[in-house]
């Protein structure tokens, strides 16, 4: 467990995986020296599979079962350089052999997941998976970064004051890249390279009607710090 002491201001490896498995709409497959691409998550379509502890619901004999890997891509929904935000392979075993229009959902014995994202390789086990508390924003990101770009694009330079330390110079532009209960994610692109930034949230977003004042929080910071900024530059100019 987390101290309490310490602020939380990023997902964890196992709530990263979670959040990547709840909103995926595609993934693919791999059974049985098979490929097999699956595009209809989102609803109640065929080529569905249901991930259970080892030992539970298992129909099968163990010398039945086949092993099974599924592999999650986690895109950006905002045009950033390299959309690509993390990848999720779970592995495990497979009472039945797979089929992508079987309108039953298929049981998976879970063996691990693998998170690979720009911090490393993490390793995340169903007992961490069953123990996170569903991002209240995940269902929501993709349209709250959208909207942001879209019809607040003025919005996001602002948001750039709050970077520590300052960005260095030469920067092209700021692209929203992420948002999860803990905070926003800017993209700081430069002709040959980038970097991300996290802006926390003052506290965690228990619901999604908390996530428009956690916004507005930071936006209010952001312009107290140009102002700040401003009265410094006025201040120096006196000297």
């Amino acid at each position: 467990m987390r101290p309490h002491s310490t602020r939380i201001t990023q997902p964890t490896p196992a709530e990263r995986v979670h959040t990547i498995l709840h909103s995926a709409q595609s993934m693919t497959v791999i059974s049985d020296g098979c490929h097999t691409e699956v595009h209809r998550l989102d609803g109640a379509g065929a080529g569905h599979i249901h991930l259970h502890a080892p030992g539970q619901d298992t129909p099968a004999s163990p010398g039945e079962r086949r092993p099974v890997r599924l592999e999650f891509t986690d895109i950006a929904p905002t045009a950033v350089r390299d959309r690509l935000r993390a990848r999720v392979t779970v592995t495990g075993l497979l009472a039945t052999p797979y089929s992508d229009e079987s309108s039953r959902s298929t049981c998976m014995e879970f063996g691990q997941a693998l998170l690979k994202d720009d911090q490393g390789r993490h390793f995340v086990s169903l007992d961490q998976l069953c123990s996170v508390t569903p991002d209240p924003i995940t269902g929501s990101e993709a349209d709250m970064l959208t909207h942001l770009v879209d019809s607040h694009r003025e919005l996001v330079p602002l948001l750039v004051r709050l970077v520590q330390p300052r960005p260095a110079k030469g920067m092209l532009r700021a692209v929203p890249l992420a948002m999860d209960r803990y905070g926003v994610t800017l993209r700081l692109e430069y002709p040959a390279t980038h970097l991300d930034v996290r802006l926390p949230f003052a506290t965690p977003v228990g619901d999604i009607d908390q996530a428009g004042p956690q916004i507005r929080g930071l936006l209010a910071a952001a312009r107290r710090a140009s102002h700040g900024s401003a009265l410094d530059l006025r201040a120096r100019a006196k000297r």
